[in-house]
């Protein structure tokens, strides 16, 4: 069944066809078979229209994805219950972080788009108007937002992927291979294998940990 049937004739499915609903068709597709389905042809297919109806509302694949990212920003739900800014940027984050889990893809898009759209745009003046009304300085501000970084957003960069788990002849194998060159990166990938001293990385724990690190830092910067 496809994900929007807009009527019986074309000419109705034209006339029903918006900006909005060709962003919702797009997104529960890239939640169902992944971000690189996202086409074109493949939408208009999911839409039951001819590809060239969909031009109407995106200018192309680039416009659909920076539709996706700013719609899946709009699901963020803002905090205004006045619990202070600490609070306030913690539930945020964290409600970001939901929403970037239930669209697995949304990350890598959300970064790589140029120019943030309108929900983008007020959700960072909701993060600006927190901190500014809790007491920091713009210059505090400023940094505020290079160090919570995508964590606003409820996502991490890191340089370090260690989210798969090392068999034993992995393990050894990486060991004899960078042991004697790269002993450091060989010790830290080994301690987060299922038997080793870390254990399995958990990414909402480590999320949370270096969020909670973060804003513990910006209260020291605002009292100090």
């Amino acid at each position: 069944m496809k994900i929007s049937a807009l009527g019986d004739t074309g000419d109705a499915r034209r006339a029903q066809l918006t900006r909005q609903r060709v962003v919702a068709a797009a997104i529960e597709l890239a939640d169902r078979d992944g971000i690189e389905s996202i086409s074109m042809r493949r939408l208009a297919q999911e839409l039951g229209v001819e590809a060239m109806s969909l031009y109407t509302h995106v200018r192309n694949k680039d416009g659909i994805l920076d539709g996706m990212a700013d719609a899946v920003i709009s699901e963020i739900p803002v905090s205004g219950d006045g619990a202070g800014w600490k609070a306030s940027l913690r539930q945020m984050a964290l409600a970001a972080r939901g929403v970037m889990l239930r669209h697995t893809w949304a990350p890598r898009i959300v970064e790589t788009r140029a120019a943030p759209g309108p929900a983008a745009l007020g959700y960072i003046n909701t993060v600006l108007g927190i901190l500014r009304e809790g007491g920091f300085t713009i210059a505090q501000t400023h940094h505020a937002l290079h160090i919570l970084g995508s964590r606003l957003v409820g996502f991490t960069q890191t340089i370090f992927d260690d989210s798969g788990e090392l068999d034993p002849e992995t393990a050894a194998q990486l060991e004899r291979q960078l042991g004697a060159t790269h002993p450091y990166v060989v010790e830290m990938a080994l301690a987060v294998t299922h038997s080793g001293a870390l254990g399995p990385c958990d990414d909402d724990a480590e999320f949370a940990f270096a969020l909670e690190f973060m804003l513990d830092g910006l209260d020291r910067l605002q009292s100090g």
